[in-house]
């Protein structure tokens, strides 16, 4: 039985996700995508197997890597469109809407003029703007009034293109937590409360944030594979959070962390993960 993993950075994860594939007798082929030969008329060397896990910390190495990798034929666990979709914060919230799973208000402008209306007409004021590619909660940014809005936004004007989409979502009342979620295939395995730290209103753990178990609940559960199934297949952690009316889906990540969800909520995460790939074996 014979898969690769694709990664750019050996992570805690990626070592827990080879140890689980071996321990289920899987020969895994390790390949660092910084020194990938993605030569469009060779065919594709034997040793990657019949699945490749992608593991890539970078969104622009996971997408062109499994592009590349579909081409040749080869099986991407999480394909080209789902990565695609789950990458870009635009696309994802697109997905969410159109497939009915509630979700923070959220309005997009392309250029800093119309940021700065929508900001003002739309969100009273007061909105989150965040980069449409990006994790661990780098340059996102808590506008609370139009001075913060007009400086943070006219640099970023003058940042890469991306960043000239104004990607700006409703800052929702919630207690100072989050939820993850992690699904795997049409399951949820577990959960996380994200607490953010004592100075700063974000709750990643990346910067801070402290997490404790979360129970999953049928409604947890629902509108998480609800929120997975919107984006694609395969491998998610669902960013919830908690309001007035209910629970609203803010982020569906692709390639996501999960140590301190093995840590707090004992799940066995890797081996459920490397169960997945199995079957896709089969």
């Amino acid at each position: 039985m014979k898969i690769s993993m694709v990664y750019d950075l050996v992570r805690w994860e990626e070592k827990a996700l080879l140890k689980a594939g071996q321990d289920r007798g899987m020969e895994i082929n390790m390949v660092d995508v910084k020194d990938m030969d993605m030569d469009l008329d060779a065919p594709l060397p034997g040793e990657y197997g019949s699945v490749t896990l992608q593991r890539c910390t970078s969104y622009y190495r996971g997408l062109h890597s499994t592009a590349y990798l579909e081409f040749k034929g080869q099986k991407v666990i999480n394909d080209f469109n789902t990565i695609d979709v789950a990458g870009n914060k635009m696309l994802t919230s697109l997905a969410l809407v159109k497939n009915g799973v509630p979700t923070p208000k959220t309005s997009v402008a392309a250029s800093y003029p119309t940021a700065m209306k929508q900001f003002s007409s739309k969100f009273g004021g007061r909105a989150v703007l965040k980069p449409v590619t990006g994790s661990w909660g780098r340059m996102v940014a808590l506008l609370n009034d139009r001075t913060a809005a007009s400086a943070v936004m006219e640099d970023r004007e003058y940042m890469y293109p991306l960043y000239s989409i104004f990607y700006l979502q409703e800052f929702v009342k919630r207690p100072p937590r989050d939820i993850r979620t992690f699904v795997v295939g049409d399951r949820v395995i577990g959960g996380i409360y994200r607490y953010q730290s004592d100075d700063d209103w974000r709750t990643n753990t990346a910067i801070g944030g402290r997490a404790e178990k979360c129970p999953i609940t049928p409604e947890l559960e629902d509108i998480s594979i609800r929120a997975a199934r919107s984006v694609g297949k395969g491998v998610f952690g669902v960013d919830i959070m908690e309001t007035e009316n209910g629970y609203v889906v803010h982020e569906v990540n692709s390639t996501t962390e999960f140590k301190n969800t093995v840590r707090v909520a004992q799940v066995d995460v890797p081996g459920e993960i490397m169960d997945y790939v199995r079957e896709g074996l089969r």
